[in-house]
């Protein structure tokens, strides 16, 4: 009798703490909802700026994103900001573009501190 209320009792247990970590987990990170420009697009050389949505509100301090052309070159005027009205927003002032192909590489701060990164490329014709 004593064993099987002790088993239900840790099963029950277990399913509570899987139940928050899974909740956690869900709301851990930050991912993009928009991109602009966009992975695989074209622009035109007077693109000013790569901006990005997230899902989820930034750390300012560790949030970035980097361009670079075709030679690894940083293409970029200034640091990136998250925008301080909308932590969901984050953005980078870019040189004047030359045609050629783009990489965009961004790394994710969530509030929580849970981080996410990813990479695109565009193309300025």
């Amino acid at each position: 009798m004593k064993t099987s209320l002790l088993n239900a009792s840790l099963a029950r247990g277990l399913v509570a703490a899987l139940t928050l970590t899974v909740a956690q987990l869900a709301h851990a990170h930050a991912y993009p909802t928009h991109q602009a420009p966009s992975a695989g697009s074209t622009v035109p050389t007077s693109q000013k700026d790569v901006a990005i949505d997230f899902d989820d509100g930034l750390e300012p301090a560790f949030s970035s994103i980097a361009v670079t052309d075709a030679q690894g070159k940083s293409v970029t005027s200034a640091k990136s900001v998250v925008d301080p009205s909308n932590k969901k927003h984050m953005s980078v002032a870019l040189n004047p573009l030359t045609p050629g192909e783009y990489s965009v590489a961004w790394v994710a701060i969530a509030e929580d501190g849970h981080r996410t990164q990813g990479h695109y490329t565009f193309t300025v014709k």
